[in-house]
């Protein structure tokens, strides 16, 4: 089990005081750099010691074999894993022919400081050889927002106190031997070298390395070239062959005297471009980002999150722990999604090898909300990516006989991964994940060329799977029978309410979006009677109710299963699924995260009040959050129904996922969805914003403990932001033209002037809400 570390709470910065090896797998994913292009895991410069090495480019991938004990038709003929590919990190340094290594000698004093503002990780240490010399070195690295194929690293050695012979290794590895392997020999054998040199040449101060995967064909150029500064008679090297390229640094510092290497790191890769293209492209990346220059980089940079900041950031006062996990979580939103250039998030981003490196529909409905009010560019990024795979997803549909587009539930490429098909496959409410979130982002920005050229095809080939999924019973209801909702502790379940929910929204959204591009719909072979079918379907949605208890059930029939036996289940018994067999899991009341619970977040328009009030008091009872994806959920219920100290507990366990690594697995990567949760606890949650046909709305309060939250947001060209205390709400338009708005029921325009609005006050449910036992929110001491 890793153990937190304490990061000093601060503002705009993530510190690490000293050095904890325990701790050192999950500070390497917290300190992760990336620009949802190239990411760099938080490695020492030096490599070891090592939790989990890491270095990515996003959908850089190999096929791996998928096992199955028994053959079926349509199941997934391999899986997909991210590679760790050439790691450019490397500055090995030998002191007096001593390893510079933090196991040996003495470390005096080690710090590593994420900078949220600069987009920076630097690192210093003072230390003393076991030979007596003392050095102390400093390394800034960061990974380009603006220079999308470029990273840097700023490295520096200070001799102390007596003259020492410094020797300084910068490297390009490839096929770095990986901690852990598959316990499947054949899985092992493919991911333990995945990667086959094509050309490892130098020539002047540049180094290129290009490999290919074996299986995927994939193409991988990396390149370094350095500017080293030293006293005269400094002396550079540089070669390398196979998986190796390096420049050897041979100086002697007296002490006081500095030797300063910039190193240039350039990245790409390509399914189809020869080696001498791939060659030429990195070496045009490093030679833009050498005119450029460290420090231009780093002005770079800072202006890119100066505007991200603008138009982003959320302030809270009262609560500096939540301040700065709310910074540290957008930050990292960011990092996965900023320059993805039509290519996925990943559930971890690019910050580890947790779940393969998959994509889920965690992107859709966690984190592109996130993005489509912040970044909106990144948002259609991320949607334009699920365009070009389209193709695969009608694949995928006519091999399980149905119309339309069958989106994976796990993938990288764009096929479908997921071995297990009732939790995979049956988990069809992604298609309507992405619709929804085609929905949100045109009715964010107005991008009508977006819609059509993207949306629309997202949006009917989704369409035409429900239509052809479900089926008109004899009572003309629309049924979706045989499905997984989000709630992956039950399977194969009739009449998903948050599916059925979210298909009805699907439906509705292409038939509108075919009537408002007609020209296009046609070159869809889209017709009037498809589009009136799509409606009639919609209109006919299945929408089970329990009668006798007064809420909805999550599927149909779930209300009647037995319950499950949660005073018999102690703490290290969670998460169930690792302790239960699926069968008793599927077939008793356990509710793994939010699904129903989320319906009343996507879908409230379907619920009323009261209904909300019930449904989440039932569900709460029966939620076990064996999922980071549920705090967020259940916290922005909790607040819309009025039980703040709730929802402020919630906000807190989403916002401290990885800080506080809650789940003790944050070692493969941070929660990227978990992170976006804590936004949306605060701004859809406390703020109680919602958006549609053009019109924000907001239903904001404060819990105690929190005294003021203030969050900015784009929406429709506009910059808004929102301030919220005990007693009032003011809003004020930063950027764009005048805007409606509604507050608490009261509509009104924000304009020039800021407008500030009485806060109500909220009064809590009368109803007894608990959760399983053991399984309360951690509150605030």
């Amino acid at each position: 089990m890793i153990i937190s570390p304490a990061f000093p709470v601060e503002p705009w910065t993530v510190r690490e005081r000293g050095l904890n090896l325990e701790t050192l797998a999950q500070t390497e994913s917290v300190f992760a750099l990336s620009n949802g292009h190239i990411g760099l895991r938080g490695n020492l410069d030096e490599g070891e010691p090592c939790g989990l090495p890491g270095t990515y480019l996003n959908s850089v991938f190999e096929y791996r074999p998928l096992p199955y004990a028994e053959a079926g038709y349509g199941y997934p003929e391999s899986g997909q894993t991210v590679v760790n590919v050439t790691n450019g990190k490397l500055i090995r340094l030998l002191v007096d022919d001593e390893p510079f290594e933090v196991r040996y000698g003495t470390l005096h004093e080690h710090e590593r400081v994420l900078d949220l503002r600069a987009g920076t990780l630097t690192r210093r240490a003072h230390w003393t050889a076991p030979s007596g010399c003392t050095v102390r070195v400093t390394s800034e690295r960061l990974v380009s927002f603006t220079q999308r194929a470029v990273a840097a690293i700023r490295y520096e050695v200070e001799a102390v106190d007596a003259p020492v012979g410094i020797v300084a290794q910068s490297e390009l590895i490839a096929n770095e031997a990986p901690p852990e392997l598959s316990r499947d020999p054949r899985a092992a054998a493919v991911l333990e070298s995945p990667l086959v040199v094509e050309e490892n040449s130098a020539a002047q101060d540049c180094a290129v390395m290009i490999h290919r995967t074996r299986e995927s064909g994939l193409r991988v150029a990396a390149a370094m070239r350095h500017d080293v500064d030293g006293p005269d008679g400094t002396d550079l090297e540089l070669g390398g062959s196979g998986d190796v390229s390096r420049l050897t640094v041979v100086t002697r510092l007296r002490p006081g005297r500095r030797l300063r290497i910039v190193k240039l790191l350039a990245y790409g890769w390509s399914a189809s471009r020869s080696r001498p293209a791939m060659h030429d492209q990195v070496m045009a990346a490093l030679a833009a980002a050498h005119a450029t220059g460290w420090d231009g980089l780093a002005r770079e940079q800072r202006a890119f999150l100066d505007r991200f900041w603008s138009g982003a950031d959320v302030e809270i006062d009262g609560d500096p722990q939540v301040q700065q996990a709310v910074r540290f979580a957008l930050f990292h939103v960011l990092q996965a999604g900023a320059r993805t250039e039509r290519r996925p998030i990943p559930a971890k981003g690019l910050t580890g090898p947790g779940y393969d490196g998959h994509i889920f529909w965690d992107t859709e409905s966690f984190v592109l909300p996130v993005l489509t009010y912040t970044h909106p560019r990144a948002a259609a990024d991320a949607l334009s990516w699920r365009r070009t795979t389209l193709p695969q997803a009608e694949d995928r549909a006519a091999r399980l006989g149905l119309d339309g587009a069958a989106f994976p539930w796990r993938t990288i490429h764009g096929e479908e991964c997921s071995g297990y098909w009732p939790a995979g496959t049956a988990a069809f409410h992604i298609n309507a994940d992405i619709a929804v979130a085609v929905e949100r982002y045109v009715d964010a920005t107005e991008d009508v060329d977006f819609e059509r050229d993207v949306g629309l095809p997202l949006l009917a080939g989704t369409a035409r799977l429900w239509r052809s999924l479900g089926h008109l019973d004899a009572h003309g209801r629309f049924r979706i029978d045989g499905v997984t909702g989000p709630d992956e502790y039950s399977a194969l379940a009739d009449n998903n309410v948050y599916t059925n929910l979210m298909a009805q929204r699907n439906l509705r959204a292409a038939a509108d979006a075919a009537d408002r591009h007609p020209d296009r719909a046609r070159r869809l072979r889209v017709t009037g009677d498809e589009v009136a079918s799509w409606r009639e379907a919609a209109d006919a949605v299945v929408v089970p109710y329990d009668d006798r208890l007064g809420v909805h059930p999550q599927s149909e029939g779930f209300t009647r299963h037995a319950m499950f036996d949660f005073d018999a289940t102690e703490p290290d018994q969670y998460p169930l699924m690792l302790h239960y067999p699926y069968f008793q899991l599927y077939r008793k009341q356990v509710v793994k995260q939010a699904d129903l619970v989320l319906a009343l977040v996507v879908c409230g328009d379907a619920f009323t009040f009261d209904q909300k009030v019930r449904d989440f008091a039932y569900y709460e009872a029966l939620t076990v959050r064996d999922s980071s994806l549920s705090a967020a959920v259940q916290s922005v219920v909790a607040a819309e129904i009025g039980r703040l100290d709730l929802a402020y507990a919630y906000l807190r366990e989403a916002a401290l996922m990885d800080l506080d690594d809650l789940e003790k697995n944050t070692r493969d990567g941070v929660h990227i969805a978990s992170l976006a949760g804590a936004w949306m606890a605060l701004v859809t949650g406390l703020g109680g914003m919602r958006a549609a046909d053009g019109r924000l709305r907001f239903d904001p309060r404060l819990p105690d403990g929190i005294t003021r939250l203030a969050f900015r947001l784009c929406y429709r060209g506009r910059r808004l932001q929102v301030v919220i205390t005990g007693d009032s709400t003011t809003y004020r338009l930063l950027e764009g033209e005048p805007l409606p708005v509604t507050h608490h029921g009261e509509q009104f325009l924000v304009g020039d002037q800021p407008t500030t609005l009485p806060t109500p006050t909220v009064t809590a449910p009368d109803c007894r809400i608990r959760q399983p036992r053991g399984r309360e929110p951690r509150r605030r001491s």
